[in-house]
C-alpha cells in the first residue's frame, strides 16, 4: 500500500481536512446529530470525487464505527442510487489508518494505529505520494494545532445549530490561509477550499 512504502523516495503528502459544517462552525449539534448537513446531488458527487482522489484516509475510532457499519455493503441496498454505490466501492477500497488504543481489529483496507496522531501523519506526509484525508473532528484536532493540515475544505450548510462538535479546535495560534476555490451548491450550501500558509 501506498502508505506502508519504507523505499529512499522523498514524498511529501498534502494533507486535506474537509467537512461539512454549521454556518457556526460545527459539523456536529450538540447530541451528535448531523442530519443538517445532508448533501445535494451535486455536493455527494463532489464529496465522491475528492475520496477517488485520496491516497490514504486518517479515521478516528468513531468515526470508523460509524462508517463501517454502512458504507460495506451500502451498494447492495436495492434502493442504492449510483452515487451511493460509487461511494461505497471508494470507501472500500481505500487504504484507511484508524487510530483507537480499544479497537481489536478493523477491516476495509484498513489498518489500526495505536501511536500519536502526530507524530503518526508527519510520518504518512513523508511516505505518501499524493492527498491524505483526516477524517474527524476529534482526531483532526492535534493535528491542527500541530500545524499539518495544508488544506482545509468547509462546506458550509446554511444553518446554525448552535452548539456541538467544532470544526477548528482551539488554536495555539492564529492560522494563516489563502483562498483557493468557492463554490456554490444546490440549496444554498457553499464550498470554500483554503490552503494553509506555512511559514
Amino acid at each position: 500500500m501506498i502508505f506502508a512504502y519504507q523505499g529512499s523516495l522523498n514524498y511529501v503528502g498534502k494533507l486535506i481536512y474537509g467537512f461539512n459544517v454549521s454556518v457556526d462552525g460545527y459539523i456536529a449539534d450538540a447530541q451528535g446529530n448531523i442530519d443538517w448537513s445532508e448533501p445535494s446531488d451535486e455536493l455527494h458527487q463532489y464529496w465522491n470525487d475528492f475520496e477517488r482522489q485520496t491516497a490514504c484516509s486518517c479515521y478516528g475510532r468513531r468515526l470508523y464505527e460509524l462508517m463501517s457499519a454502512y458504507w460495506p455493503t451500502a451498494d447492495e441496498a436495492p434502493d442504492a442510487t449510483p452515487l451511493i454505490v460509487d461511494f461505497a466501492r471508494i470507501w472500500r477500497a481505500m487504504p484507511k489508518v484508524v487510530f483507537s488504543r480499544t479497537l481489536e481489529a478493523v477491516d476495509w483496507n484498513s489498518r489500526l494505529e495505536r501511536g500519536d496522531p502526530v507524530e503518526v501523519v508527519r510520518k504518512l506526509k513523508a511516505e505518501t505520494d499524493g492527498n491524505l484525508e483526516v477524517a474527524g473532528a476529534t482526531l483532526a484536532a492535534p493535528i491542527v494545532q500541530a500545524g499539518l493540515v495544508d488544506e482545509y475544505r468547509i462546506v458550509i450548510a446554511p444553518i446554525a445549530v448552535g452548539g456541538g462538535t467544532p470544526f477548528f479546535p482551539t488554536l495555539p495560534s492564529w492560522i494563516s490561509l489563502r483562498l483557493l476555490e468557492n463554490r456554490t451548491f444546490p440549496g444554498g450550501t457553499v464550498l470554500l477550499r483554503y490552503a494553509a500558509k506555512h511559514d
